[in-house]
């Protein structure tokens, strides 16, 4: 190999040091040949700073090796370079091709003579820029005590068995497994959300006033707030927090609690000392208001809500989410056709399998059993890792299962209430799609589909009634 211009400066160098600290006895010009990388070091020799070799002092004592890294500046010439290490006692010299300038030097001295002494010498040499210790290394080995997870101050915090299950009583009930919940905790480690992820609700609307998730509410910047105009030229007048299609306006207020409560479990603000947290501490949430305050919606309504989202996605809003928890019907190739629409945005669209105890292989249910890449649909299970009386499941049609029985979460006018249904299962894996959009902005729905359903934790309960048969793990679904 083609000796680099640094090993014969670093080599140089040496000498030099050396001689400085043993001082000039005798004048034996020697020059070793420099064809290999190895160099074998005579012990009764020490390098000195008159690039010549003396007898080592045997009251010196015996000889000790230092592992030196030297750095020599910018510009000094290869001739001077050459001449110095060329008249060095070495035993190895390597440099590093991307690394200019730095060579590993091992060399032989007296044991009287310290690492400091050494050193010193060497800095003293007008072309070396600088001198270190071959540092040593150690893996930084965990403690002896398990480190603590990331945990929020919000009050409520250990009401949310789907967040974080250690066998606490639940709404007044016995006490769920241990671990049964989503594996978040260990996800916070890496990340706790992003605030330029938007997840859409298409639901009853979302009170975006409620102090838990104001400061996680999707702001339209490009529209002034109740000025009767329709600023950004999208056709709706006043769309600040997102779209209401009931009434045709851009007011999507809650009067049902249901979106809220959705809206809570994606992204109630998490380490605010305010009530509960969301599987992202920090999120945008859209309001799409599709249902009444009873409940119930159109198609029409549904399609209008999400040519909203489409469209607001084209207008540059990073929209990667639309969370649904709703369902009936029969089968609409309108519907079906928007979320394909909705795909080619780059758009996920979770789905609520439904609670009415079906196979939903056998009958489906819709949105959730539509054919698409970007839908996911989800059943519910209790803290006890069974399968909710009311969850509809499929072996081909529903995907993986979430926590959706006694779901604690916002509701409208500052409070907060326990829900059961596939519809509270539905917003914990919207907020699980989220949260890895957080850590990999650049997964697609179907990559996000793909890797929920190949990490879900393995649940008996689940086994032959969802396609992945087990319940959604976001840790392992960020990290494998």
């Amino acid at each position: 190999m083609k000796r680099s211009p640094l090993f014969h400066l670093a080599l140089g160098t040496l000498i030099i040091i050396f001689a400085y600290i043993g001082g000039v006895i005798n004048h034996q010009p020697s020059c070793q040949n420099m064809s290999n990388s190895e160099w074998k070091y005579n012990p009764s020799q020490i390098p000195t700073i008159t690039t010549e070799k003396t007898p080592l002092d045997k009251s010196l004592g015996l000889p000790h090796n230092y592992d030196l890294i030297v750095k020599f500046k910018e510009g000094t010439p290869q001739s001077i370079i050459s001449r110095f290490l060329g008249t060095l006692n070495i035993n190895t010299l390597r440099t590093y091709s991307e690394i200019p300038s730095l060579s590993f030097i091992s060399v032989t001295t007296s044991e009287n003579l310290t690492l400091d002494d050494i050193i010193a010498s060497y800095k003293a040499n007008p072309n070396v820029e600088y001198v270190e210790p071959n540092f040593r290394y150690m893996v930084d080995a965990p403690s002896s005590t398990k480190k603590s997870p990331v945990i929020p101050n919000d009050p409520y915090f250990e009401s949310l068995w789907g967040i974080s299950n250690v066998g606490q009583e639940i709404n007044n009930k016995p006490g769920g497994v241990n671990g049964v919940d989503i594996n978040v905790l260990k996800a916070w480690e890496l990340t706790t959300g992003d605030d330029q992820i938007v997840v859409g609700v298409v639901d009853t609307g979302i009170d975006y006033s409620h102090p838990d998730l104001k400061t996680n509410m999707w702001v339209n910047d490009k529209e002034i707030p109740n000025n009767g105009i329709d600023d950004d030229g999208n056709g709706v007048i006043d769309d600040v927090y997102g779209y209401n299609a009931v009434a045709d306006n851009g007011d999507p207020m809650d009067d049902n609690d249901h979106g809220t409560h959705c809206a809570g479990t994606i992204g109630a603000a998490g380490d605010n000392g305010e009530g509960i947290v969301g599987v992202n501490w920090k999120v945008k949430l859209m309001g799409l208001k599709f249902l009444a305050a009873d409940g119930s919606g159109s198609l029409n309504n549904a399609l209008e809500a999400i040519n909203y989202a489409i469209e607001m996605k084209k207008r540059g809003v990073n929209i990667r989410i639309l969370s649904n928890s709703w369902g009936g019907g029969d089968y609409s190739k309108a519907l079906h056709d928007a979320i394909k629409e909705l795909n080619k945005q780059g758009i996920l669209f979770v789905a609520a399998a439904g609670n009415s105890a079906t196979d939903t292989d056998r009958y489906p249910h819709y949105p959730s059993s539509y054919q698409a890449d970007n839908v996911l649909s989800v059943a519910a299970i209790n803290n006890q890792d069974n399968i909710a009386s009311f969850s509809n499941y499929g072996a081909k049609s529903v995907h993986v299962g979430a926590p959706g029985v006694d779901v604690y979460s916002t509701i409208t006018g500052n409070d907060y209430a326990y829900f059961s249904g596939t519809s509270m299962a539905t917003p914990h894996v919207s907020g699980v799609a989220a949260l890895m959009l957080a850590h990999d902005p650049s997964l697609t729905p179907k990559e996000i589909i793909n890797k929920i359903v190949t990490t879900a934790t393995p649940v008996t309960a689940l086994k032959g009634k969802t396609i992945s048969g087990g319940r959604v793990n976001v840790y392992d679904a960020m990290t494998k």
